[in-house]
């Protein structure tokens, strides 16, 4: 994947430390181009800390990501790492391409355990619970007083299963908050890699967090349901094809709804025009992938015969945007916003010429994270979303969400 039209390729490090008053640090964050001679060496460098218990990295696909996988391991033991090749990185220039952000978690306020799941695992309910439970159970006994913890689920998408993963792992955790994604996709030119400690080529890893630091996730798009709906009559959810809608071949009826073209309907049309599902109360983003010769459409997450579907409307993405960080703020900035972004809202924002302007909050925000092809908040696979975790400093009163 070569970089995207608008996004920055400098190969200059970048460091940042959030740190108490009085200079004791919580987080640190650091990047480095993907492509530089000892990457992984020189991100530990940067991270510039010995006592991190985990280290989140998120890497270009630019290079042998194996290769730094297994160096990464290495040069960041004792310590865990847990990371995924990225479609994009956000770091403190906001977004940008080409690099490898790493996200460090020190033992004086995180307490990590890393499970990776094989293929045969996650399909089984029984030895999923068991690992999670385990894992909960061991970072309840080191940490004891510390009342707040979190998971990250990161899962590679080229299975088409990420939906029921996510169900089963949010299932097992119980309360506990969860926010993740899906790497890569099908159709992607570069392979999708998710990679622990352990080394590379996992389905899934699970990271469960115990810690001092107050949490919230959260979850926005910038989309709205209007009156145009559509139900699926036909479907392959196997291989999340809409076969019709309405009773008719599914991508003529989306484009006479949209009122375009059914025979020269483009990526960038689906990402103008998403589709919502309602969930409750609520309504989550089912993006469209492609169009098939047959007149299908093949979804980026999970749909079945009867799910009814509507037509999304967005509001501006830079005034959304704002707004939706703002309120994390309130009443006090979290020290971090840990975030997986999908790679449709930095499409749609490059085409409309908002990269910048969008980079500029997330700078400011103090966001760090990647682009992805799915996104999660508890059990739910969402595209053309941005979910994530705030991080506030130990004593913090969170308010509402």
């Amino acid at each position: 994947m070569g970089a995207l039209p608008g996004d920055k390729m400098d190969t200059n490090a970048s460091t940042t430390a959030f740190a108490l008053p009085g200079g004791q640090s919580i987080l640190s964050s650091a990047s480095v181009d993907i492509q530089m001679p000892m990457a992984a060496q020189i991100l530990a460098e940067r991270l510039g800390r010995s006592d991190l218990d985990c280290t989140l990295l998120f890497a270009s696909p630019e290079a042998d990501t194996k290769a730094f996988a297994e160096m990464a391991s290495g040069v960041f033991r004792p310590g865990k790492v847990l990371g995924c090749t990225s479609a994009g990185e956000i770091d403190s220039t906001g977004y940008t391409h080409g690099k490898v952000l790493g996200v460090g978690l020190p033992r004086s306020h995180f307490r990590t355990a890393s499970i990776a799941f094989t293929e045969g695992e996650a399909h089984s309910t029984g030895a999923l619970v068991r690992k999670i439970l385990t894992a909960r159970s061991r970072l309840n006994r080191e940490a004891p007083d510390w009342p707040h913890e979190f998971a990250i689920l990161l899962i590679d998408g080229t299975k088409l299963r990420e939906d029921e993963m996510m169900a089963r792992v949010a299932s097992a955790l119980g309360p506990v908050p969860l926010v993740g994604a899906s790497i890569g996709c099908a159709e992607a030119e570069e392979p999708a890699m998710v990679f622990g400690s352990d080394g590379t080529g996992h389905g899934a890893v699970l990271l469960q967090v115990r810690t001092r630091c107050p949490v919230r996730t959260f979850r926005t798009d910038h989309f709205h349901p209007t009156s145009r709906r559509m139900v699926v009559t036909r479907a392959d959810p196997e291989r999340r094809l809409a076969l019709e809608i309405n009773g008719v071949p599914a991508a003529r009826e989306y484009a006479r709804l949209l009122r375009l073209d059914p025979e020269t309907l483009t990526e960038a049309d689906f990402t103008a025009n998403p589709l919502v599902v309602r969930v409750g109360t609520d309504h989550h983003v089912r993006a469209i992938r492609c169009a098939t010769p047959e007149g299908a459409l093949q979804f980026h997450s999970a749909l079945g015969e009867g799910m009814v579907l509507t037509v999304a409307a967005g509001e501006e993405m830079v005034m959304h945007l704002e707004r939706e960080l703002a309120a994390l703020s309130l009443p006090v900035a979290p020290e971090m916003i840990l975030t997986f972004d999908s790679l449709l809202r930095r499409l749609e924002a490059t085409r409309s010429n908002r990269l910048a302007s969008l980079s500029r909050i997330l700078t400011r925000r103090r966001v760090r994270g990647l682009s992805t092809t799915g996104e999660q908040q508890g059990g739910m696979h969402m595209n053309h979303t941005m979910t994530g975790l705030a991080i506030y400093a130990p004593g913090t009163t969170r308010g509402p969400r």
